[in-house]
C-alpha cells in the first residue's frame, strides 16, 4: 500500500463564511456564495464575484493594521486548521510551512497606487508597497503565529494551493519535517479582476460548470489551510485523523500560456499518475471533484481527462464542481477544493454543481449532481486543480477508516 500521509486539521475563509463549519452547512444546503462585486468598482461585463465578507473574525494581536486582506485569510485559515489539529505554538515552532499564492498583497498595493494617483496621498508610504511579493504571506504567518521551521511559497497558477499540499505531503514522507502547515490564498484585486474580464473569461452570472450555456468563471477570493502529519505522528499525539492523502501527481502541459492542452495530456497524466502513486483503482475512486472552471474548453478537456481514465464507469461516477459555490478562488481554489473534498467524505454528501441546470449535450450522460447535493457513501475521492500555463495537479484522499 502507499504511504499517505494524515491529515489532522483544516480551516478555510470563504465566501460559504470564515469557517470550516459555514463551508460544510454551504456544501450540505448548496447554497451560492456568489453575488455582487463591492471590494472595488469596475467598468468592465462582469460585476459578480464569489467575494468574502467582512469583518473577517481573525485572532491576531497588534500586527493586525500590517497585514494583507490576503494575509488576514491566511491567517485566519492556518489558525483554525491548528487548533482543528490540536497544534499549540510549541508544537508548531518547528513545522514546515507551504504557501500556495499568485497575488499576495496587491490590493493593498493597488489602493496605495490609487490614493497617489487621485492626489489623496502625496507622497505613498513604502510600507505600502512592501505587501506585494507573494512571499509576505509566508513571512506574516510565520512571524505572527511562531513557526520557525523550513518555509516554501509556490505559485502555479491556479494551482498553486493544491502544489502547495504536494510539497508539504512530500516534505514529511521525506522526513524534512514531522508537521507541515500548507495554505492556498488569494484575494480579488483589480488587476486579475480587469485581466480576467479582458480575456472575457469572466461569466456574467454565477458560472455554470459543464452547462451548455456555460460562458466563463466566476472570480473568487479566499484561503484554505490544512496540517499534515505521518499516521503514526497523529496517533502517537491522539490527533485526530479526518482524512488521508493517499497518493498525488504533477505535470505540465508545456502547451500555451492560457489555454490547457487540447489533447488534455497533462490533466490525464497528473491523473493517472495520482492513483498509481495512491495504488488506487480507478475503479475504486468514489467522486470526483472536479476542476471545473465553467469555460467551454477546460470544462471540454476535464472531461475528455476523465473519460480517457475512468472509460465507461465514469457515467456513474459523481463528478462536480465546487466552484459553482465559492468561485474561482485562483492560488486557494486547490486547497480549498480538497477541503470541501475532505467534507464530502467526512459528511457523505455528495457537493452539488448548484448553477448547473441545462448538462452540455456531449457529457448528458454523466453523474455532474446538478442543482443540489445528495447523501452518499464515500471512502476515496479524487481533487483536481489546472492552472494557466498548463500546471496540473491531483490529490487523492480518503476516510481514514480501515487505511491509517
Amino acid at each position: 500500500m502507499a504511504e499517505a500521509v494524515a491529515i489532522t486539521g483544516v480551516g478555510q475563509v470563504s465566501a460559504l463564511g470564515g469557517d470550516v463549519g459555514a463551508l460544510v452547512r454551504g456544501v450540505v444546503e448548496g447554497r451560492c456564495g456568489i453575488g455582487p462585486l463591492t471590494l472595488f468598482p469596475h467598468r468592465g461585463r462582469a460585476q459578480i464575484a464569489a467575494q468574502v465578507g467582512e469583518p473577517v473574525g481573525v485572532p491576531v494581536a497588534a500586527a493586525t493594521h500590517r497585514l494583507s486582506r490576503a494575509d488576514r485569510f491566511a491567517l485566519g485559515a492556518v489558525v483554525e486548521a491548528c487548533r482543528g489539529a490540536g497544534l499549540d505554538a510549541s508544537a508548531r515552532a518547528d513545522a514546515g510551512l507551504f504557501v500556495g499564492a499568485t497575488t499576495g498583497g496587491m490590493l493593498e498595493t493597488e489602493e496605495a497606487y490609487r490614493r497617489w494617483r487621485q492626489g489623496e496621498d502625496r507622497r505613498p508610504r513604502l510600507s505600502d508597497f512592501l505587501r506585494m511579493p507573494l512571499s509576505t504571506v509566508g513571512a506574516a504567518l510565520s512571524q505572527t503565529l511562531g513557526i520557525f521551521g523550513p518555509r516554501t511559497t509556490v505559485s502555479t497558477a491556479c494551482s498553486s494551493g493544491a502544489l502547495a499540499i504536494v510539497e508539504g505531503a512530500n516534505a514529511i514522507l521525506r522526513g524534512d519535517v514531522s508537521l507541515a502547515i500548507v495554505v492556498g490564498v488569494d484575494v480579488l484585486a483589480r488587476l486579475t479582476y480587469a485581466g480576467f474580464d479582458a480575456l472575457q473569461a469572466l461569466d456574467v452570472v454565477p458560472c455554470r460548470p459543464f452547462d451548455a450555456r456555460r460562458a466563463g468563471l466566476s472570480l473568487g477570493e479566499g484561503a484554505g489551510a490544512l496540517a499534515l502529519e505521518r499516521p503514526d505522528h497523529a496517533r502517537a499525539r491522539g490527533a485526530r485523523v479526518r482524512a488521508l492523502l493517499l497518493g498525488s501527481a504533477v505535470t505540465a502541459d508545456a502547451h500555451h500560456v492560457t489555454a490547457p492542452h487540447p489533447d488534455a495530456a497533462g490533466a490525464r497524466a497528473a491523473l493517472s499518475a495520482a492513483l498509481e502513486a495512491a495504488d488506487v483503482a480507478a475503479e475504486a475512486v468514489d467522486y470526483v471533484n472536479a476542476h471545473g472552471s465553467g469555460t467551454k474548453h477546460n470544462d471540454e478537456t476535464e472531461v475528455a481527462a476523465l473519460r480517457a481514465v475512468f472509460g465507461a464507469r465514469l457515467a456513474r461516477l459523481p463528478v462536480s464542481s465546487s466552484k459553482s459555490q465559492i468561485g474561482h478562488c485562483l492560488a486557494g481554489a486547490g486547497a480549498l477544493e480538497a477541503i470541501v473534498t475532505i467534507v464530502a467524505l467526512e459528511q457523505g454528501v455528495l457537493p452539488a454543481t448548484v448553477t448547473l441546470g441545462e448538462p452540455d449535450p456531449a457529457w448528458r450522460d454523466l453523474d455532474l449532481v446538478p442543482t443540489a447535493g445528495r447523501r452518499a457513501l464515500l471512502a476515496t475521492a479524487v481533487s483536481s486543480s489546472y492552472g494557466f500555463g498548463g500546471h496540473n495537479v491531483t490529490l487523492v484522499l480518503a476516510r481514514p477508516e480501515g487505511r491509517a
